[in-house]
């Protein structure tokens, strides 16, 4: 079953309902960046994501430098973003 990008309107209210997360102006995509104490809580973060992108079936694109994790979502299934990005996005909200 092909999986459907966003509605115009869902664009619309990213800010509302994602704060942080940015849409990517080069491509189809959301990014944010999330800072810890140290490279172990980075670390210890990016593990629960993993969990949870397990969990979804939907892998983020990520960056980490020592305490920084910078997470990129979008849905290569559907050429672009998905709701499957915005349920991965509000999950790694609760963790962070």
């Amino acid at each position: 079953m092909p999986v459907a990008k966003l509605t115009q309107a869902q664009r619309d209210s990213l800010a509302e309902s994602l704060p942080g997360w940015a849409l990517l102006a080069d491509r189809d995509a959301i990014r944010k960046t999330y800072k810890f104490a140290d490279f172990s809580a980075a670390w210890g973060f990016m593990s629960r994501v993993a969990l949870l992108a397990e969990a979804q079936d939907h892998h983020p694109e990520w960056e980490n430098v020592y305490n920084r994790v910078a997470i990129t979502l979008t849905t290569h299934d559907a050429g672009g973003l998905s709701e499957r990005d915005l349920r991965l996005a509000s999950s790694i909200d609760r963790l962070g």
